[in-house]
C-alpha cells in the first residue's frame, strides 16, 4: 500500500482482503479514510444521478445528493452504537481501524451499484416502466449491499482469527448490527424519497403521502404483474365519466334489489 497512488489505494481491498488489512496498520489511516469517503461520494452521486435521470435533470441532481446523504447519515446514526458495543466486548481495534473496515464495505457497495448503471440506463431507454425500474433499483441495492456487508464480516473475522485484536462474539454481534443498519437505511430512504420519480408526476423534493417501504414494494409488484398503470394526471372524458356514473348507479340498484329479495 505504500507504493499506491491516488484513489487506487481504496480499491486494493477487493484484490486481497487479508494483506490489505495487515498493511493498513503500517500506514496513516486518516488519508485512507478521506479517500474512501471521496470515492463513496463520487460513486453514490453518479448512481443517484442515473436514478433521477428517468424523470428530469433536476431530479437527477437531487437524487445524487440524496444518495450521498442517505449513505453517510445511515453511517453516522449506526456507527456509535457499533463502536461502543465492540469496546464493551473487549475489542482492541481503534476508532480509525473500525472506520476503515466499515467504509471499505460502503466503497464496495457503491462500486457494485455503479457497475449496474449501464443496465439501468438500458431499461430506462427501452422499457420506461416506472414500477419495474423501482424494483430493479431495490434489487441492485440489496445485491451490492450484501457483498459490502460480507467484506466487513470477513475483515472482522481476520482481525479475530489472525491478529487477535477482535473478540469472536463481536462478529456475531456485528451481524445483528448489520440488520439494524439495514432497517435504518430503509427508513431513511423512505423519508428522503423520491429518488426515482414517475414521469407523470411533477418534481417534488420530498413526498408526504402515508405508507411505508414494504407496502410500496408490494404495490409496485402488483402493478408490474397486472399492468394496470394509469397516469396520475389522466383526466377522463366527460361523456365517458357520465356513462361510468350511470353504470355505477345501475349496479347499485341491482345490488339493492338483490338484497331486498
Amino acid at each position: 500500500m505504500k507504493n499506491s497512488n491516488g484513489l487506487n489505494e481504496v480499491f486494493k481491498v477487493f484484490q486481497n482482503t487479508e494483506s490489505y488489512f495487515t498493511e493498513m496498520d503500517k500506514n496513516q489511516s486518516r488519508s485512507l479514510i478521506i479517500k474512501q469517503i471521496l470515492v463513496i461520494c463520487i460513486f453514490a452521486f453518479i448512481y443517484g444521478a442515473v436514478m433521477g435521470s428517468y424523470h428530469s435533470v433536476l431530479q437527477s441532481l437531487v437524487a445524487g445528493v440524496k444518495l450521498i446523504v442517505l449513505t453517510f447519515l445511515t453511517l453516522i446514526i449506526c456507527f456509535p452504537s457499533f463502536f461502543v458495543i465492540q469496546q464493551v466486548l473487549g475489542s482492541k481495534m481503534s476508532l480509525r481501524q473500525m472506520l476503515v473496515i466499515i467504509l471499505s464495505g460502503f466503497v464496495l457497495t457503491s462500486t457494485i451499484a455503479l457497475s449496474f448503471s449501464p443496465i439501468v440506463i438500458f431499461f430506462q431507454i427501452t422499457g420506461e416502466n416506472y414500477h419495474f425500474l423501482q424494483l430493479l433499483h431495490v434489487a441492485i441495492f440489496f445485491f451490492s449491499g450484501f457483498f459490502g456487508m460480507r467484506l466487513m464480516v470477513n475483515a472482522l473475522k481476520f482481525a479475530c482469527d489472525k491478529k487477535s485484536i477482535y473478540p469472536q462474539i463481536g462478529v456475531s454481534v456485528f451481524r445483528i448490527w448489520i440488520i439494524i443498519m439495514a432497517f435504518v437505511g430503509i427508513q431513511l430512504a423512505w423519508n428522503l424519497r423520491p429518488f426515482l420519480s414517475d414521469k407523470n408526476e411533477d418534481f417534488k423534493l420530498f413526498r408526504k403521502y402515508e405508507g411505508n417501504f414494504y407496502t410500496a414494494i408490494i404495490y409496485s409488484v402488483n402493478q408490474l404483474i397486472s399492468g394496470d398503470e394509469v397516469p396520475k394526471n389522466y383526466k377522463m372524458n366527460p361523456s365517458l365519466r357520465s356513462i361510468d356514473s350511470i353504470a355505477n348507479q345501475q349496479s347499485d340498484s341491482t345490488s339493492v334489489l338483490y338484497f331486498t329479495k
